[in-house]
């Protein structure tokens, strides 16, 4: 088995994807919007974080959090999350050998992608990634039509006019 090790920064700030174990056709993030908040409030409250910028798609999601000085534990907020979100779903996913045998349920992927932000440039470029992912993955023409986002907060901010990240449009000239 290989020694996975994740970085370690207290304070620092992280972009994370977490993806559901089945990707394919699953709608389960956005139809259980309402328990992801309920879990995230309540990690919140037990190990403070600050939320930068989030979306939520159906089957995945990123999200980008900055941690307080002298903290580095996104790990352990990251399986609580799962495990309160798992808690209280119907048990009827499919699930694998090894999961049954560890007791493990068959919602998300067992691991997280994380990339520590390194400056400004790095921190907008994953802001503006994050924001244009549902109209990347061919949900919405327009970023602002995605409700599961921090999206209407930055407009709120000024930092994008509500026309950001509109799929190109091809409209055919008249004589045509």
């Amino acid at each position: 088995m290989p020694d996975y090790r994740r970085a370690r920064a207290p304070g620092a700030t992280w972009f994370f994807t977490v993806n559901l174990l089945e990707r394919h056709r699953n709608t389960l993030l956005v139809r259980e919007i309402d328990r992801l908040r309920t879990c995230l409030h309540a990690e919140r409250q037990r190990r403070p974080l600050a939320i930068l910028a989030w979306v939520v798609l159906p089957e995945h999601m990123h999200w980008l959090w900055r941690l307080p000085p002298g903290d580095s534990d996104y790990s352990t907020r990251w399986r609580r999350i799962k495990t309160d979100f798992s808690r209280g779903l119907p048990n009827t996913e499919r699930r694998s050998t090894i999961r049954h045998a560890r007791g493990e349920r068959g919602i998300w992927q067992r691991r997280f992608w994380e990339h520590q932000i390194r400056d400004e440039i790095d921190l907008q470029h994953h802001i503006d990634y994050i924001h244009f992912n549902p109209v990347k993955h061919g949900l919405v023409t327009r970023t602002a039509d995605w409700p599961h986002s921090s999206f209407a907060t930055y407009v709120e901010r000024g930092v994008y006019t509500r026309d950001w990240g509109a799929a190109p449009s091809f409209d055919m000239p008249d004589d045509c």
